[in-house]
């Protein structure tokens, strides 16, 4: 097809424009002959780079930033072994990546002090989901008001592993963390008014941040996912699509894509950074409860009751069932990329192993039993946690108190440590990346339901700091499936 007159102009004009550059007093100039010529090297270079030279290249620069970070690490530990930083570096990432990484840190870890225990108020209605920034310093939180909350931690904490202290206040000692201000409130609108309206106009049911800390993504019951700036809380994009409310959502670690899941039954992806849709994909035969994902092309979901857990891989468009509860299952969780853990209502946790279709381990009433009007039924699980990469764990009910949980070797016990107080219902739990505290979104009332009221709960953000035993922490051990 050949150019007419007007798109030939239009080229030599932004030719010309593409040629010149505008000087901080409006002149247009020209740019000088060695920054072409450096620009022409460099894109020969470029293109000469065959894709060997590439691999070694980028090799190299992964090697040089594992030694720096390393080293830093070393520094602050006062221990500095050069002979042995990368190696062991380079071992740990083809155990997570082979979903094999199981870090021994639970047996250290010591009931907190209840004095210590923050907790922060600011919703009016029960706190349904909440998720912690990568650097460990904010806290988004959103509710059954539709209202969305980004508070700023505080505090000198010192990690699981006794590492790099977190936060940019020098006022508390190791272990302990403060609320800091609160830096963003969006609150909840009326129904209809969300092209008017910034935030939700529903109950806003999940949500998760980009692995980058760039994107915020919030799930309501009005079927809406909403795209925000982490940083300004802005709103930036909205996706429809689902025909039910959204219950689930998770990016893929290291990118910007992000799977949600819904009441609708099917699970679907979404590019974020380029604003798009991807697909969809069906199998649940009951409303979807939860999502989860870690760096892998797939994810799991809980399947409500059709009793099932499922592993969604993305490119093949396939999918593996997992059975094991006898009631509706509620939370899902990814420990690594080999392991997961999930509760259901009725009482029970389950530790599954992507390669076997029952539980690796199963703890049936995990919360023990309530009597209701003559009649004993074990607690539901609210919520799971899992610190990633580790045999650490921590459930959620309305039992009136948090639970830890030791994974054994090779993912195959559930041992329970300790008891947390907490009163109401425990909607969300996540630990901070570090390890060093664990944070609860709790309510009056479940997040998907009013079948119970518990009035002397508050909803409120419980922020646990985890202490840790003096003893030095155990070595990385491969787990099995």
């Amino acid at each position: 097809m050949g150019l007419t007159e007007g798109t030939t102009k239009k080229m030599m004009k932004q030719e010309v424009q593409d040629s010149s550059f505008t000087s901080t007093t409006g002149t247009q100039m020209r740019p000088s002959p060695l920054l072409g010529r450096r620009r022409r090297e460099a894109a020969e270079e470029e293109v000469e780079e065959t894709p060997q030279e590439k691999k070694l290249r980028l090799a190299k620069q992964y090697l040089e930033e594992l030694r720096q970070l390393e080293e830093e690490r070393a520094e602050d530990e006062e221990e500095f072994e050069p002979a042995d930083l990368i190696g062991d570096r380079l071992k740990e990432d083809v155990l997570e990546q082979r979903g094999r990484l199981q870090r021994l840190v639970a047996k250290d870890v010591q009931p907190p002090d209840p004095a210590r225990i923050h907790v922060l108020r600011g919703h009016q209605l029960p706190v349904t989901c909440l998720v912690i920034s990568p650097d460990d310093r904010f806290i988004f939180s959103a509710s059954k008001d539709g209202s969305l909350i980004k508070c700023k931690l505080c505090g000198r904490l010192t990690d699981t592993f006794g590492k790099v202290p977190v936060g940019d206040c020098d006022d508390f000692p190791a272990g302990e963390v403060d609320s800091g201000k609160r830096l963003c409130v969006v609150p909840g609108g009326k129904k209809g008014t969300e092209e008017r309206h910034m935030g939700h106009a529903s109950q806003v049911l999940c949500m998760a941040i980009s692995s980058d800390g760039k994107y915020l993504a919030t799930g309501d019951r009005n079927k809406l996912i909403m795209i925000w700036d982490a940083a300004t809380c802005k709103r930036l994009h909205i996706f429809r699509g689902h025909r039910d409310a959204v219950s689930g959502l998770s990016f893929r670690k290291g990118t910007h894509q992000l799977y949600s899941a819904s009441h609708d039954r099917c699970v679907k992806v979404w590019d974020v950074a380029e604003n798009a849709y991807v697909e969809t994909l069906f199998g649940h035969q009951d409303i979807i409860t939860g999502l989860d994902s870690l760096s892998r092309e797939c994810c799991v979901t809980a399947g409500g009751r059709d009793g099932t857990v499922r592993l969604w891989k993305i490119p093949e468009e396939s999918q593996l069932v997992f059975c094991g509860h006898q009631g509706s299952i509620d939370c899902i969780q990814l420990i690594n990329e080999e392991h997961m853990v999930s509760g259901a209502d009725d009482g029970s946790l389950a530790l599954w192993g992507l390669t076997k279709k029952k539980p690796l381990a199963l703890a049936r009433q995990a919360h023990g039993e309530q009597d209701g009007q003559g009649l004993e039924q074990p607690y539901w699980i609210s919520a799971v946690a899992a610190l990633r990469n580790s045999d650490l764990l921590a459930t959620g009910s309305h039992s009136g108190s948090v639970k830890l949980w030791k994974c054994g070797e090779g993912f195959r016990k559930l041992e329970h440590l300790l008891d947390i107080p907490l009163v109401g219902f425990v909607n969300s739990l996540k630990f901070s990346a570090a390890g060093d505290f664990l944070v609860a979104g709790t309510g009056q009332e479940h997040r998907l339901g009013r079948w119970w009221r518990i009035k002397e709960a508050k909803n409120s953000i419980c922020i646990i700091p985890l202490k840790q035993k003096t003893t030095a922490s155990s070595p990385e051990s491969p787990g099995s499936s």
